[in-house]
């Protein structure tokens, strides 16, 4: 699967989706700008299931040590679309 599979307003969507399953928080009001930390008060192993559940979803593996540049649900769409195009 490459990134272009996939519109980047999908990835968007699989990563909210994420953290709705994970941290059961309301989608209302997540955006691409929203914090996990901050906003949602997601630690890291909390980012590791939201990561665990995107790497299913994309059929993807992501390295643990690729999530400290993922601090937004944007920052983790871009981690997505990178790992979809390594392994087109």
């Amino acid at each position: 699967m490459s990134a272009n599979s996939f519109p980047r307003t999908e990835i968007v969507d699989a990563v909210i989706d994420a953290c709705v399953e994970v941290l059961r928080v309301d989608r209302v009001g997540l955006g691409e700008a929203t914090e996990f930390a901050a906003d949602l008060e997601a630690d890291s192993l909390a980012l590791v299931e939201i990561v665990m559940v995107l790497e299913e979803r994309f059929d993807l593996r992501i390295p643990e040590e690729d999530l400290e540049s993922a601090t937004t649900i944007g920052a983790a769409t871009d981690l997505v679309v990178a790992h979809l195009s390594a392994a087109a």
